[in-house]
C-alpha cells in the first residue's frame, strides 16, 4: 500500500506516503530524503519557513544521479506567511534552493499575512512579543497570486494548508482554480471530519501532517492503537500512517533515522474494525481543545508545520 497514489483534480496523482521534512536538524535532511527516495519513497514535503529547502534539494540530486527520474518524484513546497504579497519572488526563492525547475504542489502555508518589513524574516513580532499580522492583505488575493504562478510552467498544482471550511468557503466564492490539495494536521485525536468531509465534496485532497500527533501526544501509545499493531505485526507508527492511506488521504511521515524511514513505508491495510475502532479515539471530550483551528489561537502558529 505505500505505493499508493491517489488522484488530484488536476489530472496529476499524489503518492499516498511522503516524507515530511519539518523540524529535520542541519546536515540530516539530505540523507533522509537520499535514503527515503532510494528504497521507494516518490513524495517529499518540505517549505521555505523549514530553512532546509537547500538541504533537500542536495538529497533530489543525488537520489537523481542514482538513476531516479525527476518526473516519478512529487515534490510539495510552501509560500511562506512574509510573502503573501511576493508570491512569485518565494517561489523562485524555493526552486533556487531546491535546484528544481518547477514544483509538483505549491501551498499557501497558512492563510494570514505576516509582515514583509518586520522585525524578523519569518517570524516578525509586535513590541508585545506577538505575530506581526499584516491585516492589509486578505488570503482570498494571496491566492489569487498564487493561480498566476499555473501559466509560468514553474508550478503543476496549487493548494492550501492549515486551512477551516471558514476560509475554504471564503477562497472558493473567489478563486477561479479549486485548490488541489488542503495539507493539515490530522490525526485519531484529530480528525477535522468537517474540513475533510467539505474538501471531499469540492474535490480537494487532504494530506496529513503530525499524523503521529504533536509533540508530547499519547497516540503511539494507546491501548488501541498498539492492539491493532500486534494484529498486523507492524509498528504503532504504521497503524497511524495507514489510518490516513485507507481514509483516502495522503500522509507525511517525518524522520531522519533510516530503519523509522524504512519502518514507516510499511503501510497496512486496515480492515474496518481497526478503522471503527481508530475513529472511537477522537470522542469523549478529547477535541474540546481543538476548537479552533490551531494557527487562529493568538495568531501564534502553533507547532509551525
Amino acid at each position: 500500500m505505500a505505493d499508493t497514489v491517489f488522484p488530484l483534480n488536476t489530472g496529476a496523482k499524489i503518492p499516498a506516503l511522503g516524507l515530511g521534512t519539518w523540524q529535520s536538524k542541519a546536515g540530516e535532511v539530505e540523507r533522509a530524503v537520499e535514503y527515503a527516495l532510494s528504497i521507494g519513497y516518490r513524495h517529499i514535503d518540505t517549505a521555505y519557513s523549514y530553512g532546509n529547502e537547500e538541504e533537500v534539494g542536495i538529497g533530489l540530486k543525488k537520489a537523481f544521479d542514482a538513476g531516479i527520474k525527476r518526473e516519478d518524484v512529487f515534490v510539495t513546497t510552501k509560500l511562506w506567511s512574509t510573502h503573501h504579497k511576493r508570491v512569485q519572488e518565494n517561489l523562485d526563492m524555493s526552486l533556487e534552493k531546491l535546484g528544481l525547475d518547477y514544483i509538483d504542489l505549491y501551498l499557501m502555508h497558512w492563510p494570514v499575512a505576516m509582515n514583509p518589513n518586520g522585525n524578523h524574516p519569518l517570524f516578525p513580532t509586535t513590541p508585545d512579543g506577538s505575530r506581526d499580522v499584516d491585516f492589509s492583505r486578505h488570503h482570498v488575493d494571496t491566492y489569487l497570486d498564487m493561480e498566476k504562478l499555473l501559466h509560468t510552467g514553474k508550478v503543476r498544482a496549487i493548494g492550501v494548508a492549515n486551512y477551516s471550511v471558514l476560509y475554504l468557503e471564503e477562497l472558493l466564492k473567489r478563486a477561479s482554480i479549486v485548490p488541489a490539495v488542503n495539507q493539515i494536521e490530522n490525526h485519531p485525536l484529530l480528525p477535522q471530519d468537517d474540513v475533510s468531509d467539505f474538501c471531499k465534496a469540492k474535490g480537494i485532497h487532504i494530506t496529513a501532517y503530525s499524523p503521529l500527533g504533536s509533540t508530547g501526544s499519547p497516540l503511539l501509545t494507546l491501548p488501541v492503537v498498539a492492539q491493532i499493531a500486534t494484529k498486523h505485526g507492524v509498528s504503532p507508527a504504521s497503524i497511524l500512517l495507514s489510518y490516513h492511506v485507507v481514509s483516502g488521504h495522503s500522509v507525511l511521515a517525518k524522520s531522519i533515522t533510516p530503519t523509522r524511514i524504512k519502518a514507516n513505508y510499511q503501510v497496512t491495510k486496515l480492515d474496518r474494525e481497526d478503522m471503527d475502532a481508530l475513529a472511537q479515539v477522537s470522542s469523549g471530550g478529547n477535541l474540546k481543545r481543538h476548537g479552533n483551528p490551531p494557527w487562529k489561537v493568538n495568531l501564534g502558529f502553533p507547532d509551525q508545520q
